[in-house]
């Protein structure tokens, strides 16, 4: 799995070499396939986590999932998170497996007061 940050957005590209994602009895395939982007970030030095978004405050389903920054690192650059904005539509993971290529929504500053 090739996983690249450009700019707002976040591609994920298939290898050879890489599994299917399949829903299991407690999961769908959206969940490992972002637990498996996330261990490709951490592996490319960034200090981030998967977590369902309503326990942050984020108005959403209860199973929606997303990446990021595990704490303030100072540097709004460097506080994303990764989200599948399509979630309602497709499956990331599904979606993965068929195309190959997957490409997720990147929100930089997050830890920041929005402007009013």
């Amino acid at each position: 799995m090739k996983v690249q940050i450009k700019g707002k957005e976040c591609i994920v590209t298939r290898e050879s070499s890489d599994r299917r994602f399949t829903r299991g009895s407690w999961s769908d395939a959206e969940s490992s396939f972002l637990y498996n982007v996330k261990k490709e970030l951490i592996k490319q030095g960034y200090d981030v986590i998967k977590k369902r978004m309503w326990h942050d405050g984020h108005l959403t389903d209860d199973t929606h999932q997303y990446i990021r920054t595990r704490k303030p690192s100072g540097n709004p650059l460097k506080d994303i998170y990764v989200v599948n904005d399509s979630y309602a539509v497709y499956d990331a993971g599904e979606r993965f497996n068929i195309d190959g290529v997957v490409s997720l929504s990147v929100y930089t500053g997050v830890f920041e007061a929005p402007n009013d």
